[in-house]
């Protein structure tokens, strides 16, 4: 059994770490861009922006689709269609954000060695919690960091509150994530990191931008995380 010997703190990204949701996203996008009568991006770029703040990854998708001078205040309003479609999503039941195999397994294991939880993610505050909610999760986690607090990824202005809410210091803190947004995030605030390989960008990606470990299974998650907090986390008879 996993006991940890001082306060850790264990930060998860949300979409494409814990939860599946891609579809929803790719539809809710698709939503958008047909609102405002432009062909919706293709599903590949759609996936490399996810983990960014709204706004942003939509300014990044107009960049790829090589519009010279978008009009005024497109994004915005390409991000509140999205928000509309997504919240339509939720109303209608249709909302397909799925945990991915063995995560709760990783949750509730970390959770009852005495970790602190958290997630930062460039989902809003209100959207991160209708998700833990619905898979009966939200008590597990101690700090919730969105980016529509404050700047979203992979600045580390998520990171640096939750170590400020938690009381925890940065050796003592692991982030968890399958984009290089993540990884970034954790390099730029001294904080160890892990790569998942289930994600939205590939495994290559995470090792360049500095992932301390890589795991393809959520079963590797626990070890991996022992073997970066060796000092901190032990196995208790």
């Amino acid at each position: 059994m996993l006991h940890a010997s001082r306060p850790i703190l264990i930060l998860f990204d949300c979409d494409g770490t814990l939860v599946d949701s891609q579809f929803s996203i790719i539809a809710a996008m698709n939503s958008a861009f047909k609102a405002e009568m432009m062909s919706p991006p293709d599903a590949e770029a759609i996936r490399r922006v996810v983990g960014l703040p709204l706004v942003e990854a939509i300014q990044r998708l107009l960049s790829d689709d090589q519009l010279e001078a978008p009009p005024p205040n497109l994004a915005s309003k390409l991000a509140e269609h999205y928000k509309e479609a997504f919240s339509a999503q939720r109303e209608d039941e249709s909302l397909h954000e799925p945990l991915f195999p063995g995560i709760e397994g990783v949750i509730k294991t970390l959770h009852e060695a005495g970790a602190i939880l958290g997630v930062a993610t460039g989902k809003s505050h209100r959207g991160l919690v209708a998700t833990l909610e619905r898979h009966h999760m939200l008590p597990l986690f101690s700090t919730l960091q969105t980016a529509d607090i404050g700047p979203g990824k992979p600045n580390p202005a998520m990171l640096y509150r939750a170590l400020e809410e938690t009381g925890v210091e940065a050796a003592d803190c692991v982030m968890i994530g399958d984009t290089v947004f993540d990884i970034e995030m954790a390099r730029s605030g001294n904080v160890r990191s892990i790569g998942v390989s289930w994600g939205y960008h590939p495994s290559e990606d995470l090792l360049e931008y500095g992932a301390n470990v890589l795991v393809r299974r959520a079963e590797e998650l626990l070890p991996a995380i022992r073997d970066l907090l060796s000092d901190a986390l032990h196995e208790k008879a």
